[in-house]
């Protein structure tokens, strides 16, 4: 095993209660920020669960105050100095419209860019009211992703996805589930106790009636991997762009 898998499966926990398969983001001394190999491991373990038949349930969850703050944007310097940007992320993205098998989530405390993006693929979402979604990419002069940009206004109306995705606007754990973005927001202390029960009721109920009505309500995904795929294009372009590269800066400048 590489060095760089040794991390990335710290990074990414992953763990199993009877049938349910928990995938649990495990970087909290940077806020879960993702990156490329815990993509990888992140897409393993779902295709894994997807493949394994004792799996009739994926739950995904962070850390107390932060499911993930988004990429890692060391990461995303490296591309944009070098262009070269990898597979991992786009392998994820082209994976969750593909899952049969429910996907539970739990989200408490930030929930930045892909943090917000990855439960549109989700099933139930649970979030705690101090949960923050947000994506930040307009502001990075980049694009949405992961479908965002179809999924988004399709669940909120435009005005509401145009806040989100274009003013960048933040979101509270309220205000998400007011729009339709998550199922439901629970205190902090309960959150993963409701994640669990409600991925415990799912894995009990019988599965190819489950997956068949899955697959029934969001029908033909053809139109969705085609957008991911324009969406990745868009991002790659962007990401080596001036304005990128001026947005990075300004933004590590105020880190600092």
């Amino acid at each position: 095993m590489s060095a760089a898998q040794d991390t990335a499966e710290r990074h990414i926990l992953v763990s199993r209660e009877g049938a349910v398969q928990i995938v649990r983001f495990n970087r909290p001394d940077k806020k879960n920020a993702i990156t490329r190999a815990m993509y990888a491991a992140l897409a393993g373990a779902l295709a894994d669960g997807e493949a394994d038949d004792a799996v009739r349930c994926h739950v995904i969850l962070g850390q107390p105050g932060a499911f993930t703050s988004g990429n890692d944007l060391a990461d995303f310097l490296a591309f944009a100095t070098t262009g070269e940007m990898g597979t991992e992320v786009l392998d994820l993205l082209r994976l969750l419209p593909k899952l049969e098998k429910p996907v539970v989530s739990g989200v408490d405390g930030l929930a930045i860019g892909i943090g917000t993006t990855l439960h549109l693929h989700c099933d139930l979402t649970f979030a705690t009211p101090r949960s923050v979604f947000k994506t930040p990419f307009v502001d990075l002069a980049l694009v949405a992703e992961a479908g965002s940009s179809m999924l988004v206004p399709a669940i909120t109306g435009h005005q509401r996805a145009f806040a989100l995705l274009a003013m960048c606007e933040d979101f509270s754990g309220d205000q998400a589930a007011d729009a339709g973005l998550i199922w439901k927001v629970v205190p902090e202390d309960d959150l993963e106790r409701a994640v669990m029960d409600t991925a415990k009721v799912l894995a009990a109920k019988p599965p190819k009636a489950l997956a068949l009505t899955k697959r029934l309500m969001k029908g033909d995904t053809t139109a969705l991997e085609a957008r991911i795929a324009e969406e990745a294009d868009l991002f790659a372009v962007q990401l080596k762009s001036d304005e990128a590269r001026q947005a990075f800066m300004a933004f590590m400048a105020r880190k600092k």
